[in-house]
């Protein structure tokens, strides 16, 4: 797969970056972090149960599943900018529906249908442009070369501010304008992203359905030849579970255990989203300095510790704290995964191998947010006790069969 750039060297100029890949991947993570936060939330408000709350999360997560395997292949066939634009156009376009339908119900049945169907529907289109957005990352790391790291630490960058905005401003705009102001400003952000698709490449023989089967199984193949991605990203699916875990628990606690507001909860997601971003800067010196392997091992080792005390505290401010260590040990691991991604991944199966990857890093969220809906709220400290032992085991294991491959030392940075 590659992009219709020609040959341009390695140190292309910084605005063409900005508007090609950085500024819809800039509102594309807005309209991402304030449907991913914000729409338990307005489950929450909408329903007042923990269960449904939680089985909305589901909801959000489970389609998106489904879908990585069309959308890797759509991306590699029409290109970043036909899906993404399309994607983030249907995204706002049924937000805004949704709002129209909350405001015109009196009935709490049809509002409870209509926040459950947005969350399943909200999903599958935001993966259909995360997909294509990650495409045009990745296509900008290759062209970094030995600097791909650093690209990958501002799209990073990008996705933990608005993370530091989203849900902030969701829980604003939820507690003050209700239902409409919150989804407005979210189909905004998906009008401005569909306006700013990035521009790439097609191949007009990918969205066959044998070329889907083929590229999802050259994806897999292409991943197992890989070991230091595979054991990343095993590593990183266990600890996956233990965040959705704390995604999909967050409203809950926040909200029914602590006594606190919705706001309160967008300001958990907001400090933590403020520790990744210095997590993620620090992260991309310590590759510089000290190569991958020792970077993650660090950020593998705050993470664990992190989740391990969470289900030990008892106080909001408290668990803000360790909400935003935990978080910035997740960011500055996915930096290592990003920028082990896009120098290990060919290009011309990235697209497919990406999904592979997506997929497998996702599927804790759905079951996160089943344990959520499932387990009484007064038991969701064992739940989270019991993720942060597999995580921890599983980053261990992970992270001590790194250290002996050759693609994951310090001369791979």
């Amino acid at each position: 797969m590659r992009a219709r750039t020609g040959n341009r060297p390695s140190h292309r100029p910084v605005s063409p970056l900005l508007r090609s890949v950085y500024l819809p991947r800039s509102m594309d993570a807005a309209a991402f972090a304030m449907t991913t936060y914000g729409i338990p939330l307005l489950v929450l408000a909408t329903t007042g149960s923990a269960a449904l709350t939680g089985l909305a999360f589901a909801l959000e997560w489970a389609p998106r599943l489904m879908a990585f395997a069309v959308a890797g292949a759509l991306v590699d066939r029409h290109g970043t900018t036909r899906v993404f634009r399309l994607a983030a156009t249907a995204r706002a376009t049924l937000v805004l529906a949704a709002a129209l339908l909350l405001g015109a119900q009196t009935g709490g049945l049809g509002k409870t249908i209509t926040v459950m169907a947005l969350a399943a529907g909200t999903g599958v289109l935001t993966e259909f442009s995360y997909v294509a957005a990650e495409t045009a990352g990745g296509l900008a790391s290759r062209t970094a070369g030995a600097r791909a790291h650093r690209v990958q630490s501002v799209l990073l960058g990008i996705d933990q501010t608005a993370t530091l905005a989203g849900p902030a401003l969701a829980g604003l705009l939820l507690a003050h304008t209700g239902a409409t102001g919150m989804l407005a400003a979210t189909a905004a952000f998906s009008l401005l992203a569909a306006a700013l698709a990035p521009k790439q490449h097609t191949d007009q023989h990918a969205t066959t359905p044998a070329a889907v089967r083929q590229g999802w199984k050259t994806g897999w193949q292409t991943l197992r030849a890989l070991p230091a991605l595979g054991w990343l990203v095993a590593g990183l699916t266990l600890s996956n579970l233990a965040v959705g875990l704390l995604q999909a628990a967050a409203p809950v606690i926040v909200v029914q255990q602590f006594g606190h507001s919705s706001a309160d909860v967008g300001l958990l997601w907001s400090a933590a989203a403020a520790a990744s971003l210095i997590a993620i800067s620090l992260c991309r010196h310590a590759i510089d300095r000290c190569g991958l392997w020792p970077a993650g091992a660090v950020c593998a080792t705050i993470t664990a510790s992190a989740c391990l005390t969470l289900a030990l505290t008892h106080t909001y401010p408290a668990y803000l704290a360790l909400i935003a260590l935990f978080m910035a040990g997740e960011s500055g691991m996915t930096v290592v995964l990003r920028t082990l991604r896009s120098h290990l991944i060919p290009a011309d199966v990235f697209g497919n191998t990406l999904a592979v990857t997506i997929l497998l890093l996702l599927t804790p969220f759905p079951v996160a947010g089943l344990l959520v809906a499932a387990i009484p709220p007064s038991q969701l400290g064992h739940a989270i006790t019991a993720c942060a032992v597999l995580e921890a085991v599983g980053l261990a294991t992970a992270f001590t069969r790194l250290r002996t491959l050759p693609d994951l030392r310090p001369s791979a940075a």
